[in-house]
């Protein structure tokens, strides 16, 4: 009895390893993309990289070609990351191109309605970003409203206001060049090595090591993760729910309003038309850079290299010739995909 004891565990811990060996390269592979999130996109970047290397030669591997690439994405690569300090806490911000477009108008209006220095303008034009995140973050969370509706609500009204206070008045290049050049001050160009660089790219550059520190190393950063995956865990543990999400939005919107600096010195004019689809194209390089929707995991560098895949599929895809509509067809199956690899990590670690 005893021996037959023995032989039927022995033959059910044998098959429990033989089990637990048929599913580590799996769960190896899970655990990876869990603890390094922006593993994913940097594979992708660097086979898009390679596949358009090849096919292209020169005229997408050069120093120019590269960099252009960069600018094309700074603006869109500053509003994601503001975006993705959002989607962190389990929210989306709907508002954030708007909130951008606003504080690029307040900055030209001050400065050529009102003849206030430029200096004064461009703070003036930050702090109305920081007033739009500090709105939205106290409906969200000392309201307790819903985190889509309330930015879909601030998108209408920073919109609205943003058209009703421009008179829709467009404030030409010429003019900003010649008395408030400080507007322009991130579309200024620096060469280095033969590749063209802009402020605006070296910002959004800047601006992402420095989120990725915040949130790795600091309390701060540990308290967005804690929120964005259980915030009732996270005020049991002892953080301030509320003072995060306020924090967060606040930092957000004027992260936007830098966005709004830089994209008066990338079109060199103000516009309260640009910038339409801010939105939808941050959102976009979130989800393409393996940030989860669900809150609470992904990294910032991840979203800057869901910003730069867009630029090389659709600068990749134009110097080939391709239709412009292969660029979007090929995005979408990236975002599609991007969530279903979201959806297989997030059954692992459950």
């Amino acid at each position: 009895m005893p021996e037959s004891y023995e032989s039927s565990a022995s033959r059910d811990q044998s098959v429990a390893e033989f089990d637990s060996q048929g599913r580590t390269l799996g769960h190896r592979l899970q655990h990876a993309l869990h603890v390094t999130p922006s593993l994913v996109p940097l594979m992708v970047l660097i086979a898009a990289v390679v596949v358009f290397g090849l096919l292209l030669g020169q005229r997408f591997l050069s120093p120019f070609a590269l960099t252009l690439i960069l600018q094309q994405v700074q603006i869109v690569g500053i509003v994601a990351l503001a975006q993705s300090l959002v989607i962190l806490t389990a929210g989306i911000d709907l508002s954030v191109g708007a909130v951008m477009v606003l504080s690029s108008v307040v900055m030209g209006q001050f400065t050529f309605r009102y003849g206030l220095p430029p200096g004064i303008a461009v703070m003036s034009g930050l702090l109305c970003g920081a007033l739009c995140g500090l709105v939205s973050g106290v409906l969200v969370a000392i309201v307790k409203l819903p985190p889509f509706i309330v930015t879909l609500g601030m998108w209408q009204v920073v919109l609205a206001g943003n058209f009703l206070y421009s008179r829709n008045e467009t404030i030409r290049s010429q003019d900003i060049e010649a008395a408030a050049p400080l507007l322009q001050f991130f579309g200024t160009r620096v060469e280095i090595g033969g590749a063209i660089f802009t402020f605006g790219v070296l910002f959004m550059l800047i601006l992402a090591v420095v989120l990725a520190y915040a949130l790795r190393f600091t309390a701060w950063g540990r308290h967005v993760y804690a929120v964005g995956d259980d915030p009732e865990a996270a005020a049991l543990s002892g953080v301030n729910v509320r003072g995060t999400l306020i924090s967060v939005y606040v930092l957000a919107g004027t992260i936007c309003a830098f966005a709004g600096w830089t994209l008066i010195g990338r079109i060199g004019s103000v516009s309260p038309t640009s910038g339409q689809l801010a939105n939808i194209e941050s959102i976009t390089a979130v989800v393409i850079g393996g940030i989860s929707l669900f809150g609470g995991r992904g990294s910032i560098l991840g979203t800057l290299f869901g910003a730069l895949i867009v630029g090389v599929f659709t600068l990749g895809l134009r110097l080939a010739g391709a239709d412009p509509q292969w660029t979007n067809l090929l995005i979408g199956i990236l975002i599609i995909a991007a969530v279903a690899v979201d959806q297989w990590i997030r059954r692992a670690t459950v």
